[in-house]
């Protein structure tokens, strides 16, 4: 440095703050970049809560743009069924009602079809019920009948016997059978009728020990019972030891 420099600038007086603090007059390059440097650090946390500002806005945003897309999805959610499926639905409601009409009407002719076999096997149930008597008539006029009746009047008794066989082949050609029951077989409720019970010894309890009138079936329906009369007799220990007793004795 030059001895005019070094002059100048001891000739340059003080420089005093407004406080009367002495200012010097002049500021190196290291003291500008110092405070500059300062400056920057004082600089840097504002940066930083700016940044954290700008994140929330972000986040914010994102949770209204979501809360706006649930809306629209409720929206979407909630918007009038088309035409197409109106459509649809009514279609299926049809097709529905249809098919149960058409089982409806396919159980009635079924329906209507059994009824006519029934009725054209057991429609003549009624008069061949009211027949039965004239069957169970002849038949007893013929059990009637001695030898000398049938000779003095054989003519009548042959035209009796025609006639109910006659009357046997017509209940035969519509279906008719007899139940011919015989002594000594089981009583069965579902086939025959008990007119008394008797205790007829020599004779299981629950057997036939006398038929009275026959049974008919019409198409395996019973038309009417056979008139049977049933044991009731029960063989005791004391009766068999009596019965014992007194064979022994007469031996």
């Amino acid at each position: 440095m030059t001895d005019d420099a070094k002059q100048a600038m001891d000739e340059q007086p003080d420089q005093k703050g407004a406080n009367g603090v002495e200012v010097p007059g002049a500021i190196d390059d290291s003291e500008k970049i110092e405070a500059s440097n300062v400056s920057e650090r004082e600089q840097e946390p504002e940066s930083g809560s700016e940044t954290s500002v700008r994140e929330g806005a972000e986040k914010g945003a994102d949770k209204s743009a979501e809360s706006d897309s649930e809306a629209d999805k409720e929206i979407v959610d909630e918007e009038p069924v088309s035409e197409l499926d109106l459509l649809k639905s009514e279609r299926d409601e049809l097709k529905d009602r249809f098919l149960r009409a058409l089982a409806e009407s396919e159980n009635i002719r079924k329906i209507a079809e059994r009824e006519k076999r029934e009725a054209s096997k057991f429609g003549t149930t009624r008069f061949a019920r009211d027949m039965l008597t004239v069957h169970d008539n002849l038949l007893r006029a013929l059990e009637t009948v001695g030898e000398e009746q049938r000779k003095s009047s054989k003519a009548l008794i042959e035209g009796i016997e025609l006639t109910l066989r006659e009357l046997l082949n017509a209940f035969s050609r519509h279906g008719i059978a007899a139940i011919e029951p015989k002594e000594g077989d089981e009583f069965d409720p579902n086939l025959h009728q008990a007119m008394f019970y008797a205790p007829v010894k020599d004779s299981r309890n629950g057997t036939i020990v006398n038929v009275l009138a026959k049974g008919f079936t019409i198409h395996e329906r019973l038309l009417r019972a056979a008139q049977v009369g049933v044991s009731s007799f029960v063989q005791t220990d004391e009766a068999g030891e009596q019965d014992k007793k007194d064979s022994s004795a007469a031996n």
